[in-house]
């Protein structure tokens, strides 16, 4: 699937896992373990020669660390993508989650247990997909590049038209009050979230619901990190917590989260069911309860991830007449998750991620609007 070889550079302080994850990279097909780097400055110093396309990034190593390495590839504005290797603590999914708002593409979380062998493997299906989509979704914003210096008269257009939709959209009523936003959201999340959660006013009137990708911990660190640059309240949701206007609620990492109905209202219920599409938490999961309790009166929203957890929740909302936003191509850092909802039809709005926040704010305040 790919044409040529990716070009990886190992970051890590530890010789064993420099080595660990270089025979693991070698061994599959179109990979190539060009160098390794033992900091971030050693690794910083071999980008010219070794012209990586992807580094894995250690966090915490000495001279250098993986968030200075970061901010020094940001500054230089390096197509690289930096996939990080994190600690299963508290503290490293505080680390990671500052990463990822400095850009890293996405992390995996280091093995904390076991023998080497499965540890290898372990590595090697969380990495493998990960640098994969990065380099599938290079390409295609490289040739969307290309296209618009081509075509400089059409430049508005290719960026932001949407694929085809390969059945008839089929629109909800604007004129039905919303009572929740629901969204799902994978890999580029949390720096998506980071700049589009921060953007509703203090005033929204009702509350939030997301699942976001991501192991335990990290969606707590994630939520602490939101809640303070955010107007509205963010919080990692709790068994039984009630839902209310104002409160975004992050689903648990390791977890399933619904929403049951209650004689004094809706609550949130977090259990132990199993993965949905891979996934705990399931964006299919939690907008399936949706439907069922609030149906044409919720907003489903779609944004960037692998996969295509959400297509099947977009489905059921959309029958009971719920509306439906997804994020535009060009705005994802990865489109696979907006991609099927988009071509079946079932998006009422199709947004960037520079106006998700307004098509959220209107949508909500459309139908308010329309109802009194």
């Amino acid at each position: 699937m790919i044409d040529k070889k990716v070009k990886i550079l190992v970051v890590d302080d530890t010789v064993t896992y420099r080595k660990i994850i270089s025979d693991i990279l070698n061994k599959v097909d179109g990979f190539e373990v060009v160098g390794t780097a033992a900091n971030g400055k050693i690794a910083l110093d071999k980008l010219d020669h070794l012209r990586p396309d992807v580094i894995t990034l250690d966090l915490e190593m000495p001279v250098m660390d993986g968030l200075e390495v970061l901010q020094e590839l940001k500054k230089r504005k390096s197509s690289i993508g930096a996939i990080m290797l994190s600690a299963f603590t508290t503290k490293g999914a505080d680390t990671t989650v500052k990463a990822l708002d400095l850009g890293a593409f996405d992390f995996v979380v280091k093995p904390s247990a076991g023998n080497i062998e499965e540890n290898e493997k372990l590595l090697l299906n969380q990495l493998c997909p990960k640098i994969d989509a990065f380099i599938r979704t290079n390409s295609v914003k490289c040739i969307l590049a290309g296209k618009n210096r081509q075509e400089v008269d059409q430049k508005t257009k290719i960026t932001a038209e949407p694929v085809i939709p390969k059945q008839k959209i089929l629109r909800a009523d604007p004129g039905v009050t919303r009572e929740v936003v629901v969204l799902g959201i994978s890999t580029g999340g949390p720096q998506s979230l980071s700049k589009m959660l921060p953007e509703l006013s203090g005033d929204f009137p009702v509350p939030i619901l997301i699942v976001q990708h991501m192991p335990p911990m990290f969606t707590k660190s994630l939520a602490n990190d939101l809640n303070k640059k955010c107007q509205l309240n963010v919080c990692e949701a709790s068994h039984g917590q009630r839902i209310l206007p104002g409160n975004i609620y992050i689903a648990p990492g390791g977890k399933q989260m619904k929403v049951i109905k209650k004689l004094d209202g809706k609550v949130i219920e977090i259990n132990n069911d199993p993965p949905e599409n891979s996934c705990k938490p399931a964006v299919d999961y939690l907008f399936r309860s949706v439907a069922h309790v609030y149906g044409q009166h919720a907003l489903g929203v779609i944004m960037t991830g692998m996969g295509n957890d959400g297509t099947m929740g977009c489905r059921l909302l959309k029958r009971q007449g719920a509306m439906i936003i997804v994020q535009d191509q060009a705005s994802c850092v990865v489109y696979g998750m907006p991609k099927l909802p988009t071509e079946e039809g079932l998006a009422d709005t199709i947004s960037s991620l520079d106006h998700m926040s307004m098509e959220i704010t209107n949508s909500i305040k459309r139908g308010m609007a329309l109802c009194r």
